[in-house]
């Protein structure tokens, strides 16, 4: 009968982990989706950008306040969580504080786990707060209600419980407060459960010690549900980011071949094209209109998103009351590839749906609210684009459907015929010079 307690965990170990793998499995699948793009140059850097920007959390900090309680978290998950494979050996075997033959490193160890989860404990409190009663401006916009702000306070509510617990787990542990060993935070908390027999406090324990474990394994397995799936992708998503200077946009291969064609003097303009061109397949759509047109690249910063809102805080359209919200095009983008995914799950292989990325979840009033200035780009402290995306819709918009805004129509047939944005003859460009 002893060892039933180590067969349920056991089972609670295998099946978590595999919805979890199930899950990640989906995840990828839905990001393979997007169209191929070559990330692979340059690995030096995108090693340095990965350290500096995911793991150094170098751009959290540029607000200090959200920036430092966000590494606490950070920290805290990261080191914390080194004690649930002890929990994991412990329920495996049977055994009880499987590292404490460690001594003097155990003690510091959990002292210092202690100490973070109390950190962890207060910082998460007061994101509470900053989101709940001082209720700041970036997470009260439109595209926070319903679930995004359901999700941000169930990981807090999350997160709280999964501190409290490991305190409690430690505080009632009589051998563990017994050794004296680590106990900094949970000494503390042991005197409230003086008076209760020991049988009582082995239940206590027993139950905080379940509890704590099978949280985790409803935490790792609610991220793929979640924003909180940046705790995993911000490490492949700063690794794969653009390289090239902000503002460059990509250029289209099929019209660089043409424009290339036209500037070759020796090059037949009445040759027919190469086999591999020339076999009837559909000619590439230009732009964007459904998440099956963006790169793999785009679908993972859809999914690493984290909601935060930096990026629309920073963004001058949204600021002056357009309708714009980079955060949003970003949330629109996994909700729509969701959908794609699901779709699938249902039917084998995609089932035409009638709908797109593009009128259906993103308006064209948003796209071409964007002034391209790349403050939402620089802001995003994970080294999400979601310029690249609007810059591809219109793309889109304008070489598929003609659908440019008339200022914009006007401007390129001036280009077209002047040579310049205005409407004047280039024989009468200098004219001003003699007024």
């Amino acid at each position: 009968m002893a060892v039933i307690p180590n067969i349920i965990f056991a089972v609670v170990l295998i099946a978590g982990i595999g919805f979890f793998v199930r899950n990640i499995r989906k995840l990828v699948r839905n990001i393979r989706l997007g169209k191929a793009t070559e990330r692979s140059d340059n690995k030096s850097q995108r090693f340095k950008n990965m350290a500096r920007i995911a793991l150094g959390q170098q751009k959290m900090v540029v607000r200090p306040v959200a920036g430092i309680m966000h590494i606490i978290v950070y920290l805290g998950f990261l080191i914390i969580n080194i004690e649930v494979l002890e929990i994991i050996i412990d329920g495996l075997f049977g055994t009880h504080r499987v590292f404490s033959f460690m001594g003097g490193f155990y003690t510091v160890l959990i002292g210092g786990f202690e100490i973070l989860a109390l950190l962890v404990l207060i910082a998460v409190i007061v994101f509470w707060i900053r989101r709940n009663v001082i209720r700041l401006k970036r997470f009260r916009n439109p595209e926070m209600k319903g679930w995004p702000k359901n999700d941000g306070n169930l990981i807090l509510y999350f997160e709280m419980v999964l501190m409290i617990l490991f305190l409690t787990m430690n505080a009632t542990d009589v051998p563990f407060q017994q050794m004296q060993a680590g106990n900094v935070v949970s000494g503390f908390i042991a005197p409230w459960f003086d008076g209760l027999p020991e049988s009582t406090l082995h239940v206590v324990e027993r139950s905080a010690w379940w509890l704590h474990i099978v949280g985790i394994l409803i935490f790792l397995n609610y991220l793929y549900y979640s924003k909180h799936l940046h705790i995993l992708l911000a490490f492949p998503n700063t690794y794969f980011a653009g390289l090239n200077p902000k503002g460059q946009m990509d250029n289209l291969e099929a019209v660089t071949n043409e424009v290339k064609l036209m500037m070759d003097p020796d090059a037949d303009p009445f040759a027919a094209p190469p086999k591999e061109e020339g076999d009837g397949a559909a000619p590439e759509k230009f732009g964007v209109s459904d998440v099956t047109d963006l790169n793999w690249v785009q679908l993972l910063s859809a999914y690493t998103c984290t909601e935060c809102g930096r990026c629309t805080s920073e963004c001058p359209a949204n600021q002056t009351g357009k309708k714009l919200s980079p955060r949003k095009i970003m949330m629109d983008t996994r909700d729509r590839l969701e959908e794609v995914g699901k779709n699938i799950d249902n039917n084998g292989t995609f089932a035409e749906d009638n709908k797109s990325l593009l009128d259906d979840y993103i308006t064209r009033e948003e796209l071409w609210a964007c002034t391209s200035c790349n403050a939402c780009v620089e802001a995003c402290p994970v080294s999400i684009n979601p310029l690249s995306i609007i810059l591809d819709m219109r793309r889109y918009l304008v070489m598929e459907q003609s659908a440019a805004p008339a200022e914009l129509n006007n401007m390129m047939t001036n280009i077209e015929n002047n040579g310049a944005p205005w409407p004047y003859n280039q024989m009468d460009r200098l004219n001003w010079k003699d007024e």
